[in-house]
């Protein structure tokens, strides 16, 4: 998934909660458009935060992955005694 794509949807997903919070309130949803986009906001940058643990996540693993082949590798050529 594309950070733009991640973002947006993150973004939505605030801006849903937010609309969902004041219809529980029984208040107008159109009353403070500052709170949409604080809650807009927030949520867009958890979900840069998101696409960025993701892709540390992904460097971590292809390491470890080729640190277990390596072992492997040397494991299975040097036979025990």
């Amino acid at each position: 998934m594309s950070l733009l794509s991640n973002i947006v949807g993150f973004s939505l997903f605030g801006l849903a909660a937010r609309i969902g919070q004041l219809g529980i309130q029984k208040r107008n949803v159109l009353e403070n458009p500052l709170g949409h986009a604080i809650a807009m906001g927030t949520f867009g940058f958890i979900g840069y935060w998101a696409y960025q643990w993701d892709q540390r996540a992904a460097v971590l693993l292809q390491q470890k992955r080729a640190e277990i082949a390596e072992r492997r590798a040397n494991s299975e050529a040097t036979p025990s005694s």
